[in-house]
């Protein structure tokens, strides 16, 4: 299978936590660099350098974050849905309604929607951007990418790939797991996967999904779940050996 095209989701483990599955992304007709701010640790791929403007733009969104944070302390810490706020940036708006929609948190949210609004404002200046940040993925690219879905000790970890088209408009990939990775989650999926043109979307189903997935005979209830979240465009599940799929999944064997 060609390399080129190839991007890992939710490739975290105690072993991975330096990030080093980067290593294996590889797009041979993109360029990659690294972008870091606090927390947030970016992979960013396009046709041109942009670290410069991809540090802006990190750096101005996490600012948004970090000051609506201080002025509003809840929004960080709680598991549920937060109020509406008329008044607050764009992106806040997005994280609190994904949040609604998905009755999760609103950082549930957070690192699809950095991804997608650093991506946003990159795609200013070139017309093709990649970007992962801890596993969870926004592209705009003009060719049709393989993402294959990293799953733990699942025995179908590494053995899938989903092609993913966003050449007409971006695509948000995130993935959730309670069984691999730093991220929390109420349930005790290997992997779960959403696709939606709202990154943040994708993040707050991936985590909602994820948290009512404790066994194999889970998966009916994550897929249905996912069915009733206007804005989802596909889900795959993996637990233990078992896979549930549903939406425009389009993918491949490894």
């Amino acid at each position: 299978m060609d390399n080129q095209n190839i991007n890992y989701s939710n490739f975290f483990d105690v072993k991975h936590y330096n990030r080093s599955y980067r290593q294996r992304i590889k797009s041979r007709d993109l360029i990659s660099f690294q972008v870091k701010e606090a927390e947030s640790d970016l992979l960013i791929q396009a046709p041109v350098l942009l670290q410069k403007e991809g540090l802006s733009a990190l750096r101005h969104f996490r600012n948004v974050l970090e000051e609506y944070i201080r002025k509003n302390l809840e929004f960080k810490d709680t598991l549920k849905p937060y109020p509406f706020d008329n008044f607050a940036h764009p992106m806040i708006k997005e994280m609190i309604k994904a949040s609604a929609i998905c009755q999760v948190g609103p950082m549930a949210a957070v690192a699809g929607c950095i991804s997608q609004y650093t991506a946003e404002r990159l795609l200013t200046k070139t017309d093709e951007v990649i970007i992962e940040n801890g596993g969870d993925l926004y592209l705009k690219s003009s060719h049709i990418r393989k993402v294959i879905i990293y799953a733990g000790l699942s025995p179908l970890s590494n053995k899938i790939y989903l092609k993913i088209d966003s050449r007409k408009k971006g695509i948000g990939l995130c993935t959730s797991s309670g069984t691999v990775g730093p991220s929390f989650s109420m349930g005790k999926a290997d992997a779960v996967t959403v696709l939606s043109n709202s990154a943040a979307l994708a993040d707050a189903a991936a985590t909602a999904i994820g948290n009512i997935i404790l066994t194999k005979a889970d998966i009916k209830k994550g897929l249905k779940v996912a069915k009733n979240i206007d804005g989802i465009l596909g889900l795959v599940i993996v637990k233990n050996d078992r896979i549930g799929m549903w939406g425009e999944i389009d993918y491949g064997l490894v």
